[in-house]
């Protein structure tokens, strides 16, 4: 069938992102670009900017010829213009954090790629011999950044520079050379040549963490908050829409309150008379409640996301090529936050969730099974995959693009909705979601809290009774100690997480504002349609839409009339 002029410039444009973008080009599985990295130069930034304007400005003239047209080129329109928004800005200059930076994702690009032949191993080789051009790129942004005033956190330049350093020291690029050295029939010549960028990438990294160290971090600025300009534009590019900061923040502290009710209720029937801390060291010491491997503890989270994905066959619309999700251990030096990688475009590469070790040998079971759920199935995985397989009325940009605030919004709602259903087996498992909800809600609070520079209520207590700072504005001191109080994450997880707020301003309010939105759509379907609501139809034209920001949510579902 014949494209029309919308679908045929998404088409174009994903391929020329592509060949501009290679390393989102493996994550897509956009054959032909595995052997080379991104240009993390300013002019490689410059080149994908000037691709979306252009993209961009087609779409806005083009015709449209249905409703998938109309949705497509409303959907690209916001995309791609918020892009730009935040290009203009000069957010690039900025990326300067250990999750989801060039720095990690030329790094963690590996981990996506093919390993099978002689062709996938001329790639892996060809990209390690990249690897120091690359970082050369993301150097030359960051020094233009310094000589145009944007200049990122002295935190987060010593932050990542130890993420670096912990790559180097532990040869993690070595792996690979021993992966290829085992593999079957392949030439010599190309063994040694994998081993040689393997040495070529470890110095690089090396390098780059001793540039971060010595020439960045003492120009870096001390201050963390990014200020209200940057948060405004970063709450467009993580939400798909404006929204006003004071009324998310004082809204995150009703449902504080809220879920710490509902928390004290749960530790009740875990152990009576006790307080949530005292519950939390229960579940996170008690052998019994744990797993004692790295093997244990994997092969459990892919029992838990396969168990998971039976149990969704018959609540939501899960084509065949969906019912596949790898749980993976990521390396050490990755992001303290577990991560979900989705399936190429073709699904011949599994979708995949990632769990960090953290340096745990011990690993308590009570908080993860929440987890899964947010990650797979009935999580990202249910909702990325599925638009995946949307080929027919979803543009090719729609199914590929990821907003913020649609996609984890729509992975904490999967948390609720698993609560909802009775999927949390036990007390335990149940206060692991509502830990998790209050990690969200918590995010909000001092995510917009550190970078605006909000004073903390007067009269808030700590979880048990202990007076918290009442009129003092949030620092990144009291953030940790209020999430370590609130939340029941580990500490090493948390210190990571302040400088993930820190170093991404709004990202870490996109979860619970998004499931806010999603449960707002949900409510008003149920009162337009009454008695003839049914949840597996919603859910199923919900998904069906693919990613739009949250502006766009609501409208396009009352538009369908779910």
């Amino acid at each position: 069938m014949a494209l029309s002029p919308i679908f045929r410039l998404a088409d174009d444009h994903v391929a020329e992102l592509a060949a501009l973008d290679p390393i989102a080009a493996t994550g897509l599985g956009v054959p032909g670009h595995d052997h080379r990295l991104t240009d993390y130069s300013p002019d490689g930034h410059r080149a994908r900017a000037d691709l979306a304007r252009r993209t961009r400005d087609a779409v806005r003239t083009a015709p449209r010829t249905d409703d998938h047209d109309r949705l497509a080129a409303d959907v690209i329109d916001d995309l791609l213009d918020t892009e730009l928004e935040a290009f203009d800005a000069g957010e690039w200059t900025y990326a300067l954090r250990t999750l989801a930076s060039p720095v990690s994702g030329i790094r963690s690009v590996f981990d996506l790629m093919p390993r099978q032949g002689t062709e996938a191993w001329d790639a892996i080789a060809s990209r390690l011999h990249a690897v120091p051009a690359a970082l050369d790129g993301v150097r030359a942004t960051f020094d233009h950044g310094l000589a145009t005033g944007h200049v990122a956190a002295r935190r987060q330049a010593l932050a990542t520079a130890a993420q670096c350093t912990t790559w180097a020291e532990t040869r993690w690029f070595d792996t690979l050379t021993g992966e290829a050295r085992r593999a079957d029939g392949l030439p010599a010549a190309l063994v040694e040549r994998v081993a040689a960028g393997a040495d070529e990438a470890i110095a690089a990294y090396d390098a780059f963490a001793r540039y971060l160290r010595d020439d960045y971090a003492p120009q870096a600025t001390e201050t963390d908050a990014c200020g209200p300009t940057r948060y405004a534009v970063n709450t467009r590019t993580m939400l798909g829409a404006r929204l006003d900061p004071g009324e998310m923040y004082d809204w995150a502290w009703t449902d504080f309150h809220e879920l710490r009710s509902d928390m004290r209720r749960t530790c009740e029937q875990i152990l009576p008379g006790a307080g949530f801390g005292e519950v939390r060291d229960l579940l996170d010491t008690d052998p019994a409640r744990a797993l004692h491997s790295p093997e244990a503890y994997q092969a459990w989270l892919q029992e838990v996301t396969d168990t998971a994905i039976e149990r969704s066959l018959a609540l939501f619309d899960v084509p065949e090529p969906m019912r596949r999700c790898e749980a993976r251990i990521p390396p050490a030096g990755s992001a303290a936050a577990p991560y979900y990688t989705p399936p190429s475009e073709d699904f011949s590469r599994p979708a995949r969730t990632w769990y960090p070790l953290l340096g745990r040998s011990s690993f308590p079971m009570w908080g993860d099974v929440t987890t899964c759920f947010h990650e797979s199935v009935p999580g990202h995985h249910l909702q990325i995959g599925y638009t995946l397989t949307r080929a027919s009325t979803l543009s090719r940009i729609q199914r590929t693009s990821f907003v913020s605030g649609h996609g984890e919004g729509w992975a904490l709602y999967a948390e609720r909705l698993a609560d909802e259903l009775g999927w949390f087996e036990n007390p335990d498992q149940r206060l692991g979601f509502l830990a998790g909800q209050m990690l969200r809600t918590v995010r909000v609070i001092v995510d917009i809290g550190m970078h605006l520079g909000i004073r903390i209520p007067e009269g808030t207590t700590l979880t048990d009774g202990t007076p918290f700072h009442g009129g003092e504005e949030w620092t990144p001191a009291l953030a940790y100690e209020f999430a370590v109080s609130e939340t029941g994450q580990g500490e090493t997880f948390l210190a990571s997480e302040i400088d993930r707020y820190l170093g991404w301003p709004a990202q870490a309010i996109s979860y619970k504002i998004g499931e806010r939105e999603w449960l707002a759509a949900r409510d008003d379907a149920r009162r337009r349609l009454g008695a003839a609501f049914d949840l597996r139809a919603f859910h199923t034209d919900a998904l069906g839409l693919g990613p739009l920001g949250l502006a766009q949510l609501r409208s396009e579902l009352q538009h369908h009339a779910v």
